[in-house]
């Protein structure tokens, strides 16, 4: 039996980046198998001409842009093929993020920014296509309850299940989101997290202090920004996944393990409690999630690549503390809670960026999280406007840090 035909309006966070890029392909690929998606509403920062370029091809209603400044030169870009309104700075992230005629929010901002609109869309009752991580890193708890309070206390007592307002899109969450999907929580022993390791998974320790910007950029398996591909190198990404799995799923963090794996291939794995382990597979292809995003709870045909087992040879092996101190230091932080994880993911930002500019060494980022951590005074369960303070904290402390005491 033919799946049937989905229609769906589509509020975009993030347009011009990756993430949001290619949700704007994968959208014109199910419109051409028979689907109708609208995109109804963008949200950009600085890339004027690609944003203008997606308005004239999806013709939105809505966009949003990140400076006042641009605005001038947007509307001489859009003038010709476009004449909806746009707003700007954070009042456009929440216009996009609350309009009233989407029904599916992808929240593909980077960033602490990309807290506020999740909260928004959630509260304004849309589903929400999650690929900011930032939401639930900084602001779990306060997801949570946004979740707990639009869903009704009966229904949020089930688990991943009920949580069809939250829907991730990080291939690692995508596929523990499915895995979980037909299980009880009783069931759930553990999930296990894969990571490729980075570039320097067989690297000489003693060479670490000699890594440079260049090296570090090049990632063996996916194509991203360039933080991202630091916090790959240094596994810090890993540990973030590790703090948005212990939110999404409601899983304590002994349930949640990280494993290398450097093909790439298995996404995630649920060891259940006879002992079974079930795993998702597939292709290094961010679309694929994407996808399954987009079209949920349907399970669509997908054009792209299929993976040939023939050809896979899988490996895994444990995260070693000496080769990824960063990547300990921030589940440490997660496992604190309170505005610890805000204040992990802030420094780091700052620290990569640092490294990025070659302020700092490569090694230097573990040490500056390991001292901004330390002088940090938690807040338990803070509200947003003090995650929003710790974030500023940690990101003046982390700019203020001397090279010399990272070295």
């Amino acid at each position: 039996m033919p799946p049937s035909v989905i229609s769906k309006r589509i509020a975009i966070l993030g347009s011009t980046g990756s993430i949001g890029s290619q949700t704007l392909a994968v959208i014109e690929v199910l419109n051409r198998a028979g689907h109708t998606f609208s995109v109804v509403a963008l949200a950009a920062g600085k890339n004027l001409e690609l944003l203008a370029a997606q308005a004239q091809r999806f013709q939105p209603k809505l966009l949003a842009l990140e400076r006042a400044k641009d605005l001038s030169r947007l509307r001489q870009l859009l003038k010709t093929f476009w004449t909806g309104e746009i707003v700007v700075g954070g009042e456009g992230l929440q216009a996009v993020a609350t309009y009233p005629e989407a029904d599916l929010v992808v929240n593909a901002l980077v960033g602490a920014a990309g807290l506020i609109p999740t909260l928004e869309a959630l509260k304004a009752k849309k589903t929400v296509a999650l690929a900011n991580k930032e939401s639930l890193v900084i602001g779990g708890h306060l997801v949570q309850a946004s979740l707990d309070v639009h869903l009704g206390q009966s229904e949020a007592g089930q688990g991943v299940r009920s949580r069809r307002s939250l829907v991730p899109i990080d291939s690692e969450h995508s596929a523990l989101f499915q895995l979980l999907h037909s299980l009880r929580r009783d069931e759930i022993e553990r999930v296990i997290v894969t990571a490729s390791g980075g570039p320097f998974r067989t690297r000489p320790l003693d060479s670490f202090a000699q890594i440079t910007v260049e090296e570090a950029l090049q990632h063996p398996t996916w194509q991203m920004g360039k933080r991202i591909t630091i916090d790959s190198a240094t596994l810090v990404n890993k540990a973030f996944e590790v703090i948005e799995a212990h939110w999404l799923f409601e899983l304590p963090y002994e349930k949640i393990s990280v494993l290398i794996h450097p093909q790439s291939i298995v996404h995630g794995l649920v060891e259940v409690r006879d002992g079974s382990i079930l795993a998702h597979l597939s292709t290094t292809d961010m679309k694929r999630p994407i996808q399954y995003a987009l079209t949920y709870p349907e399970r669509v045909p997908s054009p792209g690549e299929r993976l040939d087992l023939v050809k896979q040879r899988l490996e895994f092996a444990p995260v070693g503390r000496e080769r990824y101190p960063a990547f300990w230091l921030v589940c440490e932080a997660g496992r604190r809670g309170g505005t610890f994880p805000a204040v992990a993911n802030a420094a780091d930002e700052v620290l990569v960026q640092r490294f990025l500019n070659r302020e700092i060494s490569f090694l230097g980022i573990a040490r500056g999280l390991e001292r901004v951590l330390a002088e940090h005074t938690g807040v338990p369960d803070p509200t947003l406007e003090e995650i929003l303070e710790a974030d500023r904290w940690a990101r003046q402390r982390a700019r203020a840090l001397t090279p010399n005491l990272l070295s």
